[in-house]
């Protein structure tokens, strides 16, 4: 063989080097985190735990009494739960820390929330799901455990429905 037919053998090595490398950078940022291991606890102190949404395509979403965004889309919320439990969705609406838990309980009473609601009394939840300080913040959490969606704010709704009828087939 002579060296200018050998020529290409370098070239074609990094850039099958390059290509996997590109691969493997993709993989690892396309993969969804898993959903941390929390258990919630209930305003009417029952535990719900991670043995309890295994399976289930789960929505996580931390909210406080005193948010104006909060309050505004809990109607849309409701409406999300409503349309998409019969399918199979779990829904835990998470008061943060600061919320007083008198607050969020008559707010869940008052406004009849078909959903499970949390309190958050430690913070340790909002801590797990990396630091939630911001709320409304909203989780959407696949079958397997693994966070697919992470809203901060009110969530388009009309997408959230659509990323919910597909995990919900899947």
């Amino acid at each position: 063989m002579t060296t200018s037919s050998k020529a290409w053998i370098k070239p074609a090595i990094a850039a099958a080097v390059i290509a996997g490398l590109g691969f493997a950078a993709y993989s690892s940022l396309n993969s969804a985190p898993a959903a941390p291991q929390v258990t919630f606890t209930g305003i009417k102190g029952e535990r719900i735990t991670p043995a309890d949404l295994r399976g289930k395509v789960v929505m996580v979403n931390f909210w406080a009494t005193s948010c104006a965004t909060c309050v505004a889309e809990m109607p849309e919320m409701v409406d999300t739960y409503n349309k998409f439990k019969g399918q199979g969705l779990e829904f835990i609406a998470v008061a943060m820390k600061y919320d007083p838990p008198n607050y969020v309980v008559n707010f869940t009473e008052t406004r009849r929330l078909p959903f499970k609601v949390a309190l958050d009394i430690t913070g340790e939840a909002a801590k797990a799901y990396g630091d939630v300080s911001l709320t409304p913040t909203t989780f959407v959490i696949d079958k397997d455990g693994k966070i697919i969606k992470r809203y901060v704010g009110k969530p388009e709704f009309a997408a959230l429905h659509e990323l919910l009828a597909k995990a919900l087939k899947g």
